[in-house]
């Protein structure tokens, strides 16, 4: 079987930042051609966007994919929603997790996998600031113990 190959498009690194991240699941994206070849490009932000389950669909929004240069009336609103694509029961658990206080739905990253575009949607929970200056002081923990440990090593 041939490996498949991936491609990061975009990352949301806020995302790590703001939500303890607790599941994530490969879901695909509804997208009109000149969206893709501008995502080729790289031309994406992930970093405000969140997703929604309105009438049984699963939507992202405030994704910002820029208008492809090369288009013309063909060029689509850049911060429109956009369908993602999962089965119906998927979404309909991911909507049960939602109504509870707390969980959003987060998109992590935007890749291609061959030739589709798929992103990967975080079941997050939001973090306290106390959270986030434990996180900051548990890395820089760590990367003062490398940096000791590599200067030891010489």
């Amino acid at each position: 079987m041939k490996p498949e190959n991936f491609k990061t498009i975009a990352r949301n690194k806020k995302a790590y930042h703001d939500y303890f991240v607790e599941e994530s699941m490969e879901a695909g994206i509804e997208l009109c051609g000149t969206e893709v070849k501008s995502l080729r490009a790289g031309q994406c932000n992930l970093k405000d966007a969140w997703c929604a389950v309105e009438n049984g669909e699963l939507l992202v929004k405030n994704l910002h994919i820029s208008p492809y240069e090369h288009g013309n009336q063909f060029n689509r609103d850049p911060m429109r929603e956009r369908r993602l694509l999962l089965h119906k029961r998927e979404i309909m658990r991911l909507y049960g997790l939602v109504k509870q206080q707390g969980w959003s739905l987060i998109p992590l990253s935007l890749y291609f996998k061959g030739s589709l575009v798929k992103v990967q949607v975080g079941l997050c929970r939001g973090k306290k600031l106390y959270d986030k200056r434990a996180d900051l002081a548990a890395r820089a923990a760590k990367r003062d113990m490398e940096r000791a440990l590599k200067t030891q090593n010489r």
